[in-house]
């Protein structure tokens, strides 16, 4: 069992926001611009150096453009049934 930060369902996670951003036209900065923030927020979020909760995922979701159970259908797969907190 491995901790959340490290494990395979927040590497996906992370994957899926950048691709989604991408697929979007949106740069890190366009995106952090929507989000109110900095761009190296976003930087950390796609990185996995800070994590999210689900408020802001949802909040993400919606300033790419795409819905929240798009990125979770992806994500859920990866997310281990042992996982541990």
């Amino acid at each position: 069992m491995s901790n959340t930060i490290h494990s395979k369902g927040q590497e996906v996670l992370c994957q899926v926001l950048v691709e989604a951003r991408k697929a979007a036209g949106l740069s890190q900065a366009e995106l952090a611009k929507k989000l109110n923030c900095h761009q190296s927020m976003v930087a950390r979020v796609e990185s996995g150096q800070r994590r999210i909760d689900v408020v802001e995922l949802i909040v993400i979701a919606r300033a790419i453009g795409v819905e929240t159970r798009e990125i979770l259908a992806v994500v859920e797969p990866n997310v281990l049934l042992d996982q541990r907190l």
